[in-house]
């Protein structure tokens, strides 16, 4: 059916970049710390496909004849973000240095958060995780009514309200203000992301309303260069929001892996001709951000038993990307992203798989999906189509 097939197995790194250690990220191996922790690794069709021939992994043999083509993407842009990854995996060498705010935002940003959004107060201004904020200042909250906002490492300013105090709508509202008016210039970081939770005091709990607001990517991506050729372009998942729904045709939400995953079935047994580009975000957020081995590896079992359905939808025609936008160790003892070559295993049926090496760039992706469309563009990277 001619589709080309882009999933992002977000935050799931294959080891240290070589310029690791400028993001106090030496060490850093995602899928070999946690395997090194667990006592291996229990991934069988991944193993299949040929993810223990990228590098040595706990658990996971190298195949003699794996059914994907695999090697591994380092990243020429700077930066471990979510932002910066996906726009490099669209075909961008992102020269934007996103503002990092890792001990709060500045006086007079956060006065300006207040007097545009109309807001009495705030709560937190730290680099926080988003679970532990919650429970921390998640009572005062609810008695002051005032939102808590935070960062990370990644270049975001983060909300968080409980439901029942500040209505989503609301919430919305004020994310939605806060990129526009408050975040520009200077300050223009990559992601407003909504972060709405439930519960009482001792029991908060996040929901699945995040919402995220970003900025354009500077240059056209694979995704506008598909949708200007004709080309039905397809998101699933998180990728909407961090292309800022730019050259997406098709916006397909979620709320969950399995929910994305049932997605890519769906799109990909009923249309023709398309790019499909998704986001499995669980791993990140629900695990690599809790630094949360066990619960990673289950989520990653999740997909394993799943990927033959994957494989199933598809035809003879069609293409399957598995990669990642940046690692997140969950054995680290920070709880942020970590500075990390991405695997890249590359399917198509009935063709056995090769050594692809080690890619200089991200952007090698969708320079493979132009060249599978025969797209002319000004996309950085190098197709591996033929290789």
């Amino acid at each position: 059916m001619n589709n080309f097939h882009i999933v992002v197995l977000d935050g799931v790194g294959i080891g240290e970049l070589p310029d690791a250690k400028n993001y106090s990220d030496e060490g850093s191996d995602t899928l070999g710390n946690m395997a090194e922790r667990l006592g291996g690794l229990n991934l069988p069709n991944l193993e299949k496909f040929g993810l223990g021939n990228i590098k040595p992994i706990k658990g996971i043999a190298p195949q003699t004849s794996p059914l994907a083509s695999f090697g591994k993407l380092a990243e020429i842009s700077s930066g471990k973000d979510s932002t910066t990854g996906h726009w490099e995996l669209g075909g961008l060498k992102v020269e934007i240095e996103f503002p990092f705010y890792p001990d709060g935002f500045p006086k007079e940003l956060v006065e300006k958060f207040m007097k545009e959004t109309g807001v009495k107060g705030i709560l937190g201004n730290y680099a926080a995780s988003g679970t532990e904020i919650i429970k921390d200042l998640g009572a005062e909250h609810v008695r002051t009514g005032f939102p808590i906002i935070y960062t990370s490492a990644d270049s975001v300013f983060q909300i968080a309200a409980h439901e029942g105090v500040i209505p989503l709508e609301r919430l919305y509202e004020i994310c939605s203000i806060t990129r526009e008016k408050v975040l520009v210039g200077k300050d223009s970081c990559g992601r407003v992301i909504a972060r709405p939770f439930i519960g009482s005091e001792g029991n908060f709990k996040r929901t699945t309303n995040r919402k995220d607001y970003s900025l354009d990517p500077p240059e056209p991506t694979i995704l506008d260069y598909c949708l200007n050729n004709g080309i039905e372009t397809y998101a699933i998942g998180k990728v909407n929001d961090l292309f800022n729904y730019k050259g997406i045709k098709h916006q397909l939400k979620t709320k969950s892996n399995q929910e994305g995953i049932n997605k890519i079935i769906e799109v990909a047994k009923s249309v023709k001709g398309s790019l499909i580009f998704t986001n499995l975000v669980d791993f990140d957020v629900y695990f690599g951000h809790r630094n949360d081995p066990e619960g990673l590896h289950k989520a990653l079992q999740e997909f394993d038993e799943k990927l033959p359905e994957i494989m199933n939808s598809l035809d003879e025609t069609d293409r399957l990307i598995l990669t990642a936008d940046h690692g997140n160790d969950a054995t680290d003892i920070s709880t942020d992203h970590t500075r990390e070559y991405v695997p890249l295993l590359f399917y198509k049926k009935n063709v056995p798989g090769k050594d692809l090496g080690i890619r200089k760039t991200f952007a090698d992706v969708a320079q493979t999906a132009a060249h599978f469309f025969k797209i002319n563009n000004d996309l950085h990277g190098t197709s591996f189509l033929n290789e």
